[in-house]
């Protein structure tokens, strides 16, 4: 893998120095191989779902495609989960939002010089370098939309809806975790539902089931049930949420939440845990890079989240046989099998979500009949090799 810190003004600049980097790692294995390019513009590679799966659906690829990975706001730190194998130039990048016209024409230039087979955009903050590729397409562009940040957890912002429609009128499709995000993009953003391709996220079932097998006496905790949650502390999450739900549990049966993740909201999350007098039953883990060893010590996942589509921490609960509490967003509720979905509660009913966390904690028994059901129900679902399958279709061609 080649790394190298570049911005992008001058553009000029960094098109030339980049171009050594793409072009050693698209070399083809002979003469008469062609390696597809993909192009990949992520507004952020630092550590998260999306990088981590679009890191994993790379590694599955292998030597047959190389890539190209931009992050717009410098930040690469996901590219050191890269596998070694995987044939990847990664740039990071720096963009003056203050000059969109000349942005788009260095996006432009950008891409005509990598001369890509595919362009991949993702999420809203790449949008404008589909918007570079728009006019005069310079190769396949596909869309990929996760989800959404803070500013649009209610509702969509009607500026970025206009700015979706004109940005990928042309592009080849765009593809979706959720049937959610589906309902959106063919709804309120209007593409034809030919364009729209829905491709659920999947995981390696088998490493979290064999790991809780291994690790769930060594893991377990004896001070009490243990409702734990695995997310980045950032506002969308809302485990602020978690917090107030948790500290109207009554004191009858002896719990404790766990909080596995990090990130800008620690502070503000461990003021909330003093003012409500819950310090001594409340863990911060901080950043957790193999949720498989952590969640063997959970009794229940709990999700908080103003906006899902597809979490994956929860698929990856669900695949340690753990049962799940959780407020009603995204495919949350559809994700789980008809016995757990009792326990999806409205998003802004806290007394509902307490209540559901209650219930889960008295009951060891529908715990473990509930854990069976959520671990059986993801590998009939969401399995690693189905997102694989299709991502090939998509990229090898």
């Amino acid at each position: 893998m080649f790394e190298r810190t570049l911005t992008l003004t001058p553009p000029r600049c960094f098109i030339a120095e980049i171009m050594v980097g793409i072009e050693a790692s698209c070399q083809p294995v002979t003469q008469n191989d062609h390696i597809p390019h993909v192009l990949h513009v992520f507004p952020s590679f630092g550590v998260g779902g999306l990088p981590l799966r679009t890191i994993r659906i790379m590694g599955h690829l292998g030597a047959r495609c190389c890539h190209t990975i931009v992050a717009l706001d410098g930040v690469v730190t996901a590219s050191e989960r890269m596998p070694q194998a995987v044939r990847a130039e990664v740039v990071p990048m720096v963009v003056d939002k203050r000059q969109p016209l000349k942005n788009l024409l260095s996006f432009r230039r950008f891409i005509k010089r990598a001369r890509p087979d595919v362009l991949a955009t993702y999420n809203w903050g790449a949008i404008e370098w589909a918007a570079a590729n728009r006019i005069w397409p310079l190769c396949r562009h596909v869309h990929f939309e996760a989800g959404f940040g803070a500013e649009e957890a209610t509702k969509q912002l009607r500026r970025r809806v206009f700015g979706r429609r004109w940005a990928l009128r042309r592009s080849e499709q765009i593809v979706v975790p959720s049937h959610t995000l589906r309902r959106i993009a063919t709804t309120v953003w209007r593409f034809p539902d030919e364009r729209v391709l829905y491709i659920p996220d999947g995981i390696d079932v088998k490493r979290y089931a064999d790991a809780a097998e291994r690790n769930s006496a060594a893991a377990r905790q004896t001070d009490g049930i243990v409702i734990g949650t695995l997310a980045p502390l950032r506002p969308e999450k809302n485990v602020g949420r978690l917090l107030q739900a948790f500290a109207r549990l009554d004191t009858k049966v002896a719990r404790r939440l766990v909080i596995a993740g990090d990130g800008a909201e620690r502070g503000k999350l461990e003021k909330m845990v003093a003012e409500y007098g819950i310090q001594r039953r409340v863990t911060f883990l901080g950043h957790v890079s193999q949720p498989e060893t952590t969640l063997p010590s959970f009794d229940i996942f709990a999700l908080s989240s103003d906006t899902e589509q597809i979490p994956n921490a929860m698929l990856e609960a669900m695949a340690a046989g753990l049962p799940v509490a959780a407020v009603d967003v995204g495919d949350v509720k559809s994700m789980l099998p008809p016995e757990n979905q009792d326990f999806v509660v409205p998003r802004d009913d806290l007394d509902a979500f307490a209540v559901a966390l209650q219930r889960l904690t008295e009951n060891s028994e529908l715990r473990r009949q509930l854990g069976s059901l959520n671990q059986n129900h993801v590998g009939a679902h969401y399995r690693q090799e189905t997102m694989f399958a299709a991502y090939e279709r998509l990229l090898l061609v």
